[in-house]
């Protein structure tokens, strides 16, 4: 097994001189492409021009596109080796030519986006554009929001000044700091803010209340400083949305995510109507830790623990069997990632913390990062991330402007996978053990559900009172977080200094109405599992499903398979599920 990224198959350094030459190639095939397309408007008219032109455009985006290889190379890189100040200096000194060809080249699809309505309607119909549908469907969709060329330039322009560079010094600022731990020996140890939740969630409460008072001091000498950086990226949207014209803070997501917005309210509402479970949940964690109630920063403490290691190999087989169970293309494709060195397994200074998949199309490798540190959770997380990773893959098949997913179901693979990888271990432990896993199972599907449609609902109402007010000190950005998190969390978990604080570490929110897609996500994911349970053949409703990609919209995705995701019963089954198991737990659990 290889267990490092094997990132030659990409450059076989960052000294490759490959690398410069790609980004020349990139440069010349952008800049022909431009001359030949920029001064005329034949495309916009004539459907078989059009034809031609998507072609040619997809080809460039699939062969070179903007520096993608070059980009993609230094990505990776930076991923294992953060601390680099040589890749860091490439990577800005790339990003700088990357945004000059993205405007020189934006013209095409925002003019294609502008052609008239009665022509939209014209070239939709049209079955040479079959091909693109959806595609061109979705720039017609965001055109109204859609402003000039040159006045697009200036919004890409600003964007690393208005909003990345603030969201980064924050992060930064925070990964750099350290604090004092204690651990359940009583020693005394030094480690950094990322590493805190460890701590936080250890089973011994003199462990986490120790480092919990250390935290809450480093969050306190930094909520200053979150509150101008919230309140910049908040008024640069508003701005922007503002000249766009948009109606609501949250559409231009919901339309880059291709959901309807009735979807979305269909499912927070089902979902805000269902919080009781999540606080009957926390009542319950509240009792077996023999607490009154739990502090903000216990809501993730360990419930018992399974002590057994699980090393990477061991690991990688348990997630590869049940992937072959479930279907023997799954396994093929684990196989070739973990033969080619598309998994960068081990922590190591300087890489970073967490874990990811990501992929750029058919033509280049698909890579996951994972930091395995023989725990449980580390063998989910490999079946998450190949779950993604699975995804991918079947989402290249399609065109190259077809390829990837939807956010709204990035979490499906991942969730599906994991859920089935959780079953089979359970399968083989003692009583008190299920319990545990099953404790841990509700946990996450809290976590992904209802706290995310909490913090969304945070984002709506952060957002809509800024609005309002021009400004929001940190106690008013604190108090309408504490409100929504109080909605799920429920009275068994006390509104104390943590949670007015937990807005600032909470990277999400910086990203926009983001976190719905975890609950839509691990809910689809529900749905199709139960499919499968019901019944091994309907594997392939599964399959159909990460095949489509971005060829239609989710809510066509599933019409497709007579499932209709904008009524309330759809996302109500998985909820069901939910509230079953923990009835069960309610009744059963004893430690």
């Amino acid at each position: 097994m290889k267990t490092d990224w094997n990132l030659e198959l990409l450059y076989k350094n960052i000294s490759d001189k490959q690398i410069e030459r790609d980004i020349q190639k990139s440069k010349e095939a952008v800049n022909t492409f431009v001359k030949k397309w920029k001064y005329t408007d034949e495309y916009l008219t004539n459907p078989n021009t059009l034809l031609n032109a998507l072609k040619e455009y997809e080809k460039l985006m699939e062969d070179i596109g903007v520096c993608t290889k070059p980009s993609y190379f230094i990505f990776l890189n930076r991923a294992i080796d953060q601390e680099s100040t040589e890749l860091k200096s490439k990577e800005n000194i790339l990003h700088q030519i990357c945004l000059k060809l993205e405007n020189n080249i934006q013209f095409f699809l925002l003019n294609i986006s502008k052609i008239p309505k009665e022509k939209q309607y014209i070239f939709l119909n049209d079955p040479t554009l079959d091909r693109y549908h959806h595609f061109l469907k979705t720039l017609f969709d965001t055109s109204k929001y859609i402003l000039s060329d040159s006045e697009e330039k200036v919004f890409n322009i600003k964007s690393k000044t208005s909003h990345s560079n603030w969201i980064n010094m924050l992060s930064e600022l925070l990964s750099k700091q350290t604090l004092e731990v204690k651990d359940e020996e009583g020693k005394l140890k030094t480690i950094s803010y990322n590493e805190v939740s460890k701590y936080l969630d250890n089973k011994d409460k003199d462990v986490r209340d120790f480092v919990a008072k250390n935290f809450l001091s480093i969050n306190k000498r930094y909520e200053e400083i979150a509150e101008f950086e919230i309140n910049s990226v908040l008024e640069d949207k508003s701005i922007s949305d503002t000249y766009r014209k948009v109606p609501t803070p949250q559409t231009t997501r919901l339309l880059a995510d291709d959901m309807q917005e009735d979807v979305i309210e269909t499912l927070r509402n089902t979902v805000i109507e269902n919080f009781d479970i999540s606080k009957r949940f926390y009542k319950l964690k509240a009792k077996i830790l023999k607490q009154e109630k739990l502090a903000y920063y216990e809501r993730n403490v360990n419930v018992g623990e399974i002590e057994l290691k699980y090393p990477f190999e061991n690991s990688f087989k348990q997630v590869e069997n049940t992937f072959n169970m479930l279907d023997t293309e799954f396994s093929d494709i684990l196989n070739t990632f973990i033969s080619e060195g598309r998994y960068d397994v081990y922590p190591k200074k300087g890489k970073d913390g967490g874990a990811f998949c990501i992929g750029v199309g058919s033509k280049y490798p698909t890579y996951i990062l994972l930091n395995h540190n023989e725990r449980l959770q580390d063998v989910l997380t490999i079946a998450h991330e190949s779950g993604h990773g699975i995804h991918t893959e079947y989402s290249n098949k399609q065109n190259y402007l077809n390829q990837g997913y939807s956010t709204a179901c990035a979490e499906v693979a991942s969730t599906f996978f994991e859920d089935f990888v959780l079953e089979e271990i359970t399968k083989g432990l003692p009583k008190k053990e299920k319990t545990i896993l099953q404790l841990k199972s509700i946990e996450q599907d809290v976590s992904s559900i209802f706290r995310q449609i909490a913090c969304y609902n945070f984002e709506l109402q952060l957002h809509k009172q800024f609005r309002e007010k021009g400004y929001l000190s940190s106690k008013e950005i604190s108090d309408i977080f504490v409100k929504e998190m109080s909605s799920y969390l429920g009275e068994y978990v006390s509104k104390d200094e943590h949670m007015r604080l937990g807005w600032i570490y909470w990277s999400h929110i910086r990203t926009f109405f983001y976190t719905y897609s975890y609950a839509s996500g691990l809910l689809i994911s529900k749905y199709l599992q139960k499919k499968v349970r019901e019944n091994p053949q309907n594997i392939d409703y599964v399959k159909t499903f990460f095949r489509a990609g971005n060829s239609k919209s989710p809510k066509e995705i599933f019409q497709d398979m007579e499932i209709d995701i904008s009524k309330k019963e759809f996302w109500l089954e998985g909820i069901k599920d939910i509230n079953e198991n923990l009835s069960l737990l309610e009744t059963d659990v004893q430690f």
